[in-house]
């Protein structure tokens, strides 16, 4: 009987543990074999996406997936080449699809592989919610999507490993993704004739511009909830 209950748990530990390991080799594979490297080089990935015509967006979608599920290949630069070959309707679609999907297959690998390793590490504790209420989580996905430097990856992994429902997940992720792949959509469009590399740039510098009132005010908000608990 105790074999019975253990094998299943010791079978996903396992696939868990395989898991990782083709991730770490397939970018290892990308970054050895040099498609990394073209895959980040703005200008290949464009001119590779024109040449292959009607199924250039299936590149798109592909790459932005692989994006995600691989956290250290960055989508920013897929999203301005999705902009500067199908404009901002178009690009943006083929952006938000692909985040969507690679999105939804980390958070699945987590769930699967990860989230029954927490249940017997911590017990119920996790069953029941202790990162926060069904509402909250979905609130912290989303919010996490529309702030600048949250690594989307890791929050997406991370997502998996809590109580949060997948629907809430991926209605989350597909409300946060939409106005940032529209926003560097926009940006690969209206600079589809210059340097994408320079495109990055900008929105670094964009990004670092919202990023800094909002972590002013986070702060700000910390401050004023200790304020009262230090006066008692």
């Amino acid at each position: 009987m105790e074999r019975m209950k253990t094998g299943p748990h010791t079978l996903r530990l396992l696939g868990g543990l395989l898991v990782l390991l083709a991730l770490v080799l397939a970018y290892f594979h990308l970054h050895a074999s040099g498609l990394l490297e073209q895959i980040l080089d703005g200008q290949w990935l464009r001119e590779r996406t024109l040449a292959l015509g009607a199924w250039g967006p299936l590149l798109i979608v592909g790459v932005m997936a692989l994006s995600i599920v691989i956290n250290p290949i960055p989508g920013a630069p897929i999203a301005l080449v999705s902009g500067a070959v199908y404009g901002h309707t178009w690009g943006t679609l083929y952006v938000v699809i692909g985040a969507e999907i690679g999105a939804l297959i980390a958070f699945a690998i987590a769930r699967v592989f990860g989230h029954d390793l927490l249940r017997r590490l911590f017990g119920e504790r996790v069953a029941l919610g202790w990162l926060g209420s069904q509402n909250a989580l979905t609130w912290m996905v989303l919010a996490s999507r529309l702030l600048p430097f949250v690594s989307f990856d890791l929050v997406s992994y991370g997502a998996g490993l809590t109580p949060l429902k997948a629907w809430r997940f991926a209605l989350a992720t597909l409300l946060g993704l939409i106005p940032a792949s529209f926003l560097l959509a926009h940006f690969g469009g209206e600079m589809a004739g210059a340097n994408l590399g320079n495109a990055m740039n900008v929105l670094l510098l964009v990004g670092l511009l919202v990023a800094v009132p909002v972590a002013i005010r986070i702060v700000r908000s910390r401050a004023r909830r200790r304020g009262p608990g230090i006066k008692k």
